[in-house]
């Protein structure tokens, strides 16, 4: 099978083609033909050596990536859930060793769930750990409820703009920051306010908030901690910057918390439902193939990217 590998970690120039045997699978799981994956900033900070690198660097050659959408192709033997032909998604095995860059995928059968029919494979893989990310942060590490005023930050990037619409999901009055030139995208997505990062004063503006989705870290949190109500949740999901989030929150009578996402085939479940009623819709910026993944993890890497960078197999 085709895949794409790093031999040792570094720049992007490490990702190179390989040909490789497929993959055996377990009894609990599924071999999965690859249609769609999609680009996260873990890829490109484990591919650099940090991120999961120092867990993975037994694994070289190392298949990067955890995102997928495909079809199975086969199924072990004790797995009931799925057939072979079925459509599925999921981010699997994060975080440990998803190997998603390839052409087939050994995927615990627990990982995944069925891909909704009014979604493309490239719009599917893209709907897994950044819409994982925000669902289990608003959900498992607290409770978005109807009526929270709620401030996401970088809702244009891939976390954030499933941020602001689970959080609208839920009923919560959103605000999200952005550079100004993303505010119609912001607002797009459902937020009933827009803040240009750039020009705007969040501190000067009045408001409190009920919640914030902080995937910046630090100076970030020091600024959301001053515009938070007493009793209120920081959640930052940027790993590096947001040691001290909890401390910092404590001293002020606020929750904070440090989160990892998680594999969870009944999590990806429930998106596939919000999926398939259209509460949730997934924006791919650009789809590369195998052959550019080079190119996807400079464009990830820039910290720019409006919504997600998907990559299929081949053209």
């Amino acid at each position: 099978m085709k895949a794409v590998i790093i031999n040792e970690f570094g720049s992007p120039d490490q990702l190179v083609p390989a040909d490789l045997p497929e993959p055996s699978i377990n009894d609990d799981e599924v071999l999965v033909a690859v249609k769609a994956v999609s680009i996260n900033p873990i890829d490109y900070k484990t591919r650099s050596g940090k991120g999961l690198a120092a867990k993975l660097r037994d694994f070289m050659p190392l298949i990067l990536g955890w995102d997928i959408s495909g079809i199975v192709e086969k199924t072990g033997k004790n797995v009931s859930a799925f057939k072979k032909g079925d459509e599925v998604f999921g981010m699997v095995n994060f975080p440990g060793y998803g190997r998603a860059y390839a052409e087939y995928v050994p995927a615990p059968a627990s990982h995944l769930a069925r891909k909704p029919g009014n979604i493309s494979h490239e719009a599917a893989s893209a709907s897994t750990l950044a819409a994982l990310t925000a669902w289990q942060g608003m959900t498992r590490h607290s409770q978005i409820e109807k009526g929270m005023k709620v401030l996401v930050h970088g809702a244009s990037g891939g976390v954030g703009h499933f941020a602001v619409q689970i959080a609208k999901y839920f009923g919560a009055e959103v605000t999200g920051t952005s550079s100004g030139g993303n505010r119609d995208f912001v607002i797009g997505l459902g937020a009933d306010h827009h803040i240009d990062y750039n020009t705007d004063e969040l501190e000067h503006r009045g408001e409190k908030f009920d919640f914030v989705w902080d995937p910046v870290g630090g100076e970030n949190i020091d600024r959301s901690l001053k515009v938070m109500k007493p009793g209120s949740t920081i959640i930052s999901i940027t790993s590096g910057m947001n040691e001290a989030v909890t401390a910092k929150a404590g001293e002020k009578g606020i929750t904070g918390i440090r989160m990892l996402v998680q594999s969870d085939g009944e999590d990806m479940k429930k998106l596939a439902g919000l999926l398939s009623q259209k509460y949730l819709k997934p924006h791919v910026s650009k789809i590369f193939t195998f052959a550019e993944m080079a190119e996807a993890h400079r464009q990830v890497e820039t910290g720019h990217t409006v919504g997600k960078i998907v990559v299929i197999p081949e053209l």
